[in-house]
């Protein structure tokens, strides 16, 4: 079983930060990568970024020079920093993580439970 647990969003004023925080645990053999994907409300799950276990990251244009997608391997954890936050990112954030579960076993995806971000003066 795989649990990610998901922490650090909250009200933030525009041009503020946030960082989030998303732990895997539970059995798990090696991640291959983790994402970040936010929603707003009437709109589709965009990914907003992802990092593989080698550190290689990827990000959605609306968001590079602001967002930053790191690791801790031994932790299994993925941070999201967020900086100069803009009301448009308002949404509410999950983190997912591709992950092999056995030796030789199937990639799939699980996901965290979502944190809501709200960007409002």
């Amino acid at each position: 079983q795989v649990q990610l647990v998901e922490s650090g969003g909250g009200l933030v004023q525009p041009g503020g930060s946030l960082r989030l925080s998303c732990a895997a645990s539970g059995s798990i053999f090696s991640i291959y990568a983790m994402n970040w994907y936010r929603q707003a409300p009437g709109k589709q799950r965009e990914l907003v970024g992802s990092i593989t276990s080698g550190g290689s990251t990827n990000y959605v244009d609306s968001v590079k020079g602001r967002f930053t997608i790191s690791r801790d391997n031994a932790k299994n954890t993925v941070y999201l920093q967020m900086n100069s936050l803009k009301p448009e990112d308002t949404a509410v954030y999950y983190c997912s993580a591709d992950l092999d579960t056995v030796v030789g076993g199937p990639r799939r995806r699980y996901w965290g439970q979502g944190t809501q971000v709200t960007v409002s003066s």
